[in-house]
């Protein structure tokens, strides 16, 4: 731990927390596009984004991001500063919580007074602005004002100064000496002589005008703000105020840098020398609709935060732009995700926990679609889509990679029907204009074409699932034909919400989710369904709302609900007759108690690795990481242990190649360099990292490129087995210890693979130093 970050550990222990840096084992892959706040100092420009900040160096023009990778929160930004003097970067939240970034420092800083304080609703710990003055940071928020000591790393005082001293909500505080003036939303302009000892006493705080406030600040020996009307008000030392100009649109914030005073509406940009005498502005940019939240002016350049097109740097004078916009996805909160070897697709669709498509505002979500491939992200936006295909592809809840041509995938539109895309181009929109598939419309209401769940069997066949039909089963053949089927046997599919995911088993046997029914098996050979539903006697689900589905490399299925797991061990016996096979819960003891795991828990997503390990998504408790038969949790993931920027995650992928595991949540995508990988064919690329294993590592040794149930020996060089394993997947770890009893010495080790038929062998080494 550093020098400074142990002398603020002792002076605030209570509410400290040290934020670790997770960069050797996880990536972030956040967006960047809407930028909430700008600041500058040391010949850089700070920028916060939604949820994770970047820096962009003025004279070399890099880039380096900061997310919960680097221990940022994720968490919703509101204010950035960077204070030179102290080279500190401090970031403000809407939750209250406060972080602080020192340079050259690998870890943040957390400071949750706020964020913890009883007192204080949390709906009014909003960080608003902070302002910088002799060593403090007067901190605006939704109740008042704290000072925050930048020397000494500690809270000062904190100021209700509202009638009564009452919590009133500041949104920006100036210091023009002698006085201190607290811009509010709602309670007019307040002001304090800023050396007052006392400035705790409401009473020594003057209201000097009444209304509403949106920004303020100084502008040589003049304060200027913004009233709730948008217009620009000069004040006189004696209090007075004299009208200087009115905005047409909203005014967002009011920066000063360079003697230039920048203010910032949402479609336009504006620098004010002394006297207000305007140097510059900016209405149109060539290239970009300008939908603005930030800005700053200096050096001859305006630096523009945008909701959807990331920073903008226009030179004063000038239409031109240059965007600066670090690698990353069209919008943090994805929704579904699918990967093969070197690739990942990515969907932002909307629903609500009932399948509403109109959500969360009564529209239906208009968003584009992101493509990872190898390092690089392109995006493609939703007018973009819909001028290519012709048709309206809301929605976009499911992304499904054809395994025998990576180059294709599909998406699944929750009301406009199933988006075809190859090689980085829509090519298509099935709907009801060019296909088989209907548009339902139920009274009055057009409830579209509802596709979900959708996965390729090993023919090449997309099946996929529509809601709200009678032939709700889809077969999508490779040359384009659709062949449909009634699943209304067994229920009423009008009456269901939604028909969810979808798997298919070793025999092709076709089982989907459905909103309230269970969990629908249908055998494509002999043209039968069965459904295995709630409760003991019935399927024995914890609830008939299915949410995730998948088979692992047993062939046995598990089912994730809205209210906990199950697992159906003999998936094919749902087809004999007169039965109802009973899925099964999954026992464990915990402190010596059996408890049922994942009890209660809502599902969101199940993901089997190469090593037969179930990952497991839920909607509020994070990630779990599972041994085969899921008796045993080998990782646990939450937002408190872990780069996840929420407990809410929304799907999970894994690259087969790498083992690379991505989480989608609601706040951003991030990914774990997991180890198990798919089983290779053969025996060629097998090896071990790290290699050599140095001084000081703690960790597994990765041996890799194995075949399926391979058997794993490593030997000394003298020949003395010291572990020895059979493979599920791609890949087995070894600590570096003699069967778990005592960490191996310096030398060099011999893996010994052979396959499960005994007709290939490997040998490879492995070189330790202590």
């Amino acid at each position: 731990m550093k020098r400074w970050a142990i002398a603020f550990l002792l002076l605030l222990f209570p509410f400290l927390a040290i934020a670790q840096n997770f960069e050797d084992r996880w990536t972030g892959h956040f967006s960047y596009v809407s930028i909430k706040d700008i600041s500058q100092g040391d010949n850089k420009v700070f920028v916060g984004a939604e949820n994770a900040v970047f820096t962009y160096d003025l004279s070399t023009q890099e880039i380096k991001t900061l997310s919960t990778v680097n221990g940022l929160s994720g968490d919703f930004i509101t204010t950035i500063h960077y204070s030179e003097e102290y080279g500190l970067l401090i970031i403000g939240y809407e939750n209250g919580l406060i972080e602080i970034v020192k340079d050259g420092e690998e870890n943040v800083l957390k400071v949750v007074d706020i964020l913890e304080k009883q007192t204080i609703p949390p709906d009014r710990k909003r960080i608003n602005n902070f302002n910088e003055y002799n060593g403090k940071i007067y901190i605006a928020t939704q109740y008042g004002i704290s000072v925050y000591n930048l020397e000494r790393l500690e809270f000062g005082d904190t100021y209700f100064i509202g009638d009564g001293g009452s919590q009133i909500e500041i949104v920006q505080t100036v210091v023009q000496e002698p006085y201190i003036f607290a811009a509010s939303a709602a309670n007019g302009m307040r002001r304090a002589l800023v050396a007052d000892d006392n400035l705790i006493d409401y009473q020594n705080w003057t209201t000097i005008i009444n209304g509403g406030f949106r920004a303020a600040e100084k502008l040589g020996n003049e304060l200027y703000a913004s009233n709730r009307s948008n217009t620009i008000l000069r004040f006189t030392p004696q209090g007075a105020t004299n009208p200087v100009n009115t905005f047409s649109t909203e005014v967002l914030k009011f920066r000063l840098a360079d003697g230039l005073l920048t203010i910032t509406t949402k479609n336009s940009i504006y620098a004010y020398s002394e006297g207000f005498v305007q140097q510059a502005a900016v209405n149109n940019v060539l290239g970009f609709d300008l939908n603005l939240l930030s800005g700053y002016g200096f050096g001859n350049n305006f630096y523009i935060g945008t909701a959807e097109d990331g920073l903008l740097i226009v030179p004063f004078g000038t239409m031109q732009a240059t965007q600066v916009l670090p690698n990353g996805p069209i919008r943090n909160k994805s929704f579904a995700l699918d990967a093969t070897p070197g690739q990942l697709w990515v969907t932002f669709g909307e629903v609500d926990r009932d399948f509403n498509p109109f959500f969360p505002d009564g529209v239906l979500s208009r968003y584009g679609v992101s493509h990872l491939k190898d390092t690089l992200w392109s995006n493609i936006s939703y007018e973009d889509l819909n001028a290519s295909v012709g048709g309206e592809p809301t929605d976009l809840l499911k992304a499904t990679i054809n395994p025998q041509a990576p180059n294709e995938v599909y998406m699944s539109s929750f009301q406009g029907g199933l988006l075809k895309i190859v090689d980085d181009v829509p090519t298509i929109l099935y709907d009801d204009s060019n296909s088989p598939l209907e548009r339902v419309i139920i009274g009055s209401d057009d409830a579209g074409v509802r596709i979900y769940g959708s996965e390729f069997d090993n023919q090449g066949n997309l099946w996929f699932v529509q809601s709200k039909i009678d032939e709700g089963l889809i077969k999508l053949t490779p040359n384009g034909q659709f062949q449909k089927t009634d699943v209304s046997v067994l229920f009423n599919p009008a009456s269901d919400l939604a028909l969810t995911k979808l798997a298919l088993s070793r025999e092709n046997y076709i089982f989907f989710g459905t909103y309230k029914n269970g969990v629908i098996g249908y055998n494509a050979t002999t043209n039968k369904f069965n459904k295995i539903g709630e409760d003991s006697g019935n399927g024995n689900l914890p609830s008939s709302s299915v949410r995730a589905l998948a088979f692992d490399s047993q062939n046995r299925l598990w089912i994730g609900t809205l209210k906990g797991l199950r697992v159906l061990y003999s998936p094919g016996s749902i087809f004999e007759d007169g039965t109802v096979p009973e899925a099964q819960a999954i026992i464990i003891l915990e402190n010596g108690v059996a408890q049922e795991l994942l009890f209660e828990q809502s599902i969101t997503d199940i993901e089997v690795d190469g090593s037969n390990n179930k990952w497991i998504s839920t909607a509020t408790s994070g990630v779990f990481y599972l041994s085969p038969n899921g008796q045993e949790t080998l990782l646990r993931f939450t937002k408190d242990n872990s780069p996840l920027p929420t407990n809410n995650v929304q799907d999970i992928a894994i690259d087969p190649f790498t083992g690379v595991v991505y989480f989608a949540t609601t706040q951003g995508l991030v990914a774990y360099k997991g180890t198990a990988t798919a089983p290779s064919d053969n025996l060629e690329n097998v090896h071990a990292f790290p290699n050599p294993v140095r001084p000081g590592f703690n960790g597994n040794v990765t041996i890799d490129g194995l075949t399926a149930q391979a058997n794993v020996k490593i030997t000394d060089i003298t020949g003395n087995l010291v572990f020895e394993e059979t493979s599920e997947g791609g890949s087995v770890l070894w600590d570096t210890t003699a069967f778990g009893k005592y960490k191996v010495r310096s030398g060099v080790y011999l893996v010994l693979v052979t396959t499960e038929d005994n007709v290939e062998t490997k040998v490879s080494k492995i070189m330790i130093i202590r």
